[in-house]
């Protein structure tokens, strides 16, 4: 995230405000109804190429999951899932 100039508190923002990223309908349908029942939240983000680095860089995606007890949100890779 640091190579993509992201700032990981402002994908948890997106993440706990709703903004579910890039996710189809279903699966943001799905993160609505588990704040609900008190379920896993799913978020997927692709990051913006920065400025500063060009072409050297390919679109990157990443994840935020808050665990059904929300005792921890993670956000990693889709590779490191």
């Amino acid at each position: 995230m640091q190579r993509y100039q992201v700032n990981p508190f402002q994908l948890l923002s997106r993440h706990v405000t709703g903004d579910w990223g890039d996710l189809c309908a279903e699966d943001a349908e799905a993160n609505n109804d588990a704040l609900k029942e008190g379920s896993r939240i799913f978020s997927a983000y692709v990051l913006p190429l920065p400025l500063s680095e060009g072409q050297s860089l390919e679109p990157a995606k990443v994840w935020v999951i808050t665990e059904a007890d929300q005792s921890v949100t993670t956000i990693l890779l889709p590779e490191e899932y």
